[in-house]
């Protein structure tokens, strides 16, 4: 049994840590910034430690101030939520180092899924299907023109590093392929120190659909059910449900299939998220797979019953599963909307600023997962996702009537956020319908 856990981390993910470990009885350990002194996460923890200045590289990104505030103040574990190092298998590898259970994969799966050329090659040798593309990496531009003759126009270009949608580019003819490719790839070498890039097929306006897996140290991997994330803008996912509108019940076994298949050829542990693309004909395709608790794990338990951080932290544990495949049965749907501190009218800009008054809705069927209060700061060093509202329906009208209520009953004063425009997005009769794709926002919506 754990008896404490630092949360390398912030914010609304840092405080779901906390809730999580106090319904265990353990000890959590919040660090922050000196920007994030007043933060809601650094007052909730039984302890805190503060790990430098407010940009990343001095603070949540500095793995040796983080390892070292493990050590000195007796954490046993260390949970690294979502972002920042949680999917940096150096740091996995020095918590290991130190005596310290590192709360996700190994070090190993990380690197093996964490590079998407590596991850894509595995996937093909295991069976599972991957969308037409390069099984090798490619380092330049002719290399890149090379294999998209014989992949076929159009093409995405992509960082196998990658992630967040950075390092990602669309070439439609050879003529655009060499400025595309080289741009792409300026911009992963910037992002993650890496130029390594790979190509595959661009799937018109697919479906970007994701299987939850659990996996423990017994070998038993579980696949919780699928998350629609077509809602997307600038690949920067908005809105997220399940069960997917668009997927049948013959899909949804395939793909559970394939994203199990896909943990244990890598001998995965702990939490996952297989993504998939799902193009207009039904067929699906393996596109990545994230090392890590989802921003979006939210609308997964609240439609199995699960809570997937307490999983995660009994899986670290040495413990099997709380549940087995049998067990998962989407009940009724749910559905996330990310609320950003930002202003849609000037091209989606940061808002960060003061905090003047502030309701959350709730009632049945709602959840929020913010760490936001009258008074709170919004620092302009962070990601611009300030709360994530969550509802649960009998069905898909049910929850989204449920939204919408929660929306209307949201006030948040003295920042822009992005509250009237996921409201025009529930409202439009696209998404209503449940055809919304990857494309919506900028073809449907008209929003570049």
């Amino acid at each position: 049994m754990f008896q404490k856990i630092l949360i390398a981390n912030r914010g609304e993910i840092a405080v779901r840590i906390i809730r999580a470990c106090r319904n265990m009885g353990i000890r959590s350990v919040a660090v922050y910034s000196k920007e994030d002194k007043d933060s809601l996460h650094v007052q909730l923890a039984d302890q805190r430690v503060c790990i430098g200045e407010g940009p990343v590289r001095n603070s949540y990104l500095n793995k040796e101030s983080i390892i070292t505030a493990a050590l000195n103040i007796g954490a046993d574990a260390v949970h690294p939520g979502f972002g920042f190092l949680s999917e940096n298998a150096e740091f996995a590898r020095m918590c290991k180092e130190y005596g310290l259970t590192f709360i996700g994969p190994s070090a190993e799966v990380i690197d093996s899924m964490g590079n998407k050329s590596q991850a894509r090659k595995t996937m093909m040798e295991a069976g599972v299907p991957v969308v037409p593309g390069t099984k090798e990496p490619v380092y330049d531009a002719a290399s890149g023109l090379k294999a998209a003759e014989q992949i076929g126009y159009p093409v995405m270009i992509k960082a196998s590093s990658g992630g967040g949608g950075k390092g990602m580019r669309v070439a439609r003819d050879p003529e655009e392929f060499e400025f595309q490719f080289n741009m792409a790839q300026r911009e992963s070498a910037n992002a993650f120190g890496d130029d390594t890039m790979y190509i595959e097929k661009f799937v018109e306006n697919p479906r970007h659909v994701e299987i939850q897996i659990m996996a423990d140290e017994q070998g038993t991997v579980v696949a919780l059910g699928e998350r629609d994330c077509s809602v997307q803008r600038n690949h920067q996912k908005l809105i997220e449900e399940s069960p997917s509108p668009a997927i049948t019940e013959e899909i949804r076994q395939g793909m559970n299939k394939d994203a199990v298949l896909a943990a244990k050829t890598v001998g995965y542990t702990n939490a996952g998220t297989v993504e998939f693309i799902l193009d207009q004909n039904g067929t699906y395709y393996f596109m990545e797979m994230n090392t890590r608790i989802q921003v979006e794990h939210g609308v997964t338990e609240m439609v199995t019953g699960t809570d997937l951080i307490i999983e995660q932290i009994r899986v670290a544990m040495g413990k099997p599963l709380s549940f087995c495949q049998e067990d998962i049965r989407l009940q009724g749907h749910a559905i996330e909307c990310r609320i950003n501190a930002e202003i849609p009218e000037k091209n989606f800009m940061p808002s960060p600023g003061v905090v003047k008054h502030m309701h959350l809705p709730a009632g049945n069927g709602v959840r929020v997962d913010t760490a936001l209060y009258t008074g709170y700061r919004i620092p302009p060093d962070y990601d611009s996702m300030i709360a994530k509202v969550i509802v649960h329906g009998p069905d898909r009208e049910a929850a989204l009537m449920r939204m919408r209520a929660a929306l209307d009953e949201m006030v948040i004063l003295g920042v822009d956020t992005n509250l009237d425009f996921q409201y025009q997005i529930l409202r439009h009769p696209t998404f209503c319908k449940g055809q919304a794709d990857t494309g919506f926002i900028e073809h449907v919506m008209n929003i570049k």
